[in-house]
């Protein structure tokens, strides 16, 4: 007779998971604020450390900026189309203008950024970045933050730049393109424009707008980098890249977050 399947695991598992949990989190949040540190440290900027991030900035945001701007200029043109056609249909044009600038700019465009940046460098975590990682491991259990400073720095301000040039421009893109789709390439309606998107962006929503974006930039960077540095710690093999739920789950959150905020 075939043994029985036990689906439900017993209280030492429960137990052991929740203390693996709450120190990847640990793990995560010591790092972040070891980032921190870094970033509000001046020693940090010499001119070996400046190169070397130059050099990730440009593979993490300059090779990618042409096509995925001109993705992003194509689907905020469609969403546009969408939501303008759909106010002109039901006679609420007066409001599309807003409509488009919430939904897109404040929402979609930084949300989209952060994703992409994660997904293509954040997570990036293969064979040639095991040597990498237990450097690190190393550096950081004896506690050597110019070693740390050195490799994990520029990379993590890298991605963090990533997000914030390509959710800034493409806002700037969408701004542009929701003009020419309101009011075509007549200059009469730079007043009306400025005043609706001023009414929007007032004091409060672009600081947390702003803040939002900062935010996203850092779970980019840190949670993703963490994850790794974490799974080389502790020689786990997992089929997901690692940190990929824990960022899903962070930036849900803060996206959760911003929309309490401004609409509760």
């Amino acid at each position: 007779m075939s043994p029985s399947l036990h689906l439900i695991p017993a209280p030492r598992t429960f137990g052991q998971a929740l203390v693996r949990g709450l120190y990847s989190w640990w793990f995560m949040l010591h790092f972040g604020a070891m980032v921190v540190v870094m970033a509000l440290t001046p020693s940090t900027y010499n001119r070996a450390n400046l190169a070397t991030t130059a050099q990730h900035i440009y593979t993490s945001t300059w090779q990618v900026l042409p096509w995925f701007t001109t993705l992003s200029a194509l689907l905020s043109l469609v969403l546009i189309r969408i939501v303008v056609v759909t106010a002109l249909s039901y006679g609420l044009s007066q409001y599309a203008l807003q409509m488009v600038v919430r939904v897109l700019v404040l929402e979609l465009i930084p949300l989209s950024a952060a994703m992409f940046v994660a997904l293509r460098a954040g997570l990036a975590f293969n064979a040639g970045d095991i040597r990498f990682a237990n450097d690190s491991i190393g550096a950081h259990a004896q506690h050597d933050l110019n070693h740390l400073r050195i490799t994990l720095a520029p990379r993590v301000f890298a991605d963090a730049f990533a997000v914030l040039a390509l959710a800034m421009l493409s806002s700037v893109i969408a701004m542009v393109l929701t003009y020419l789709s309101v009011y075509g390439l007549s200059p009469w309606g730079l007043p009306s424009f400025t005043r609706t998107v001023g009414q929007v962006f007032d004091l409060a929503v672009s600081l947390g707008f702003m803040l939002k974006t900062l935010l996203f930039s850092l779970a980019v960077a840190v949670v993703p980098m963490a994850a790794s540095l974490e799974t080389a710690q502790n020689s786990a093999s997992d089929t997901m890249q690692p940190g990929a739920v824990r960022l899903f789950l962070v930036l849900l959150l803060l996206e959760a977050g911003s929309l309490a905020v401004k609409y509760i």
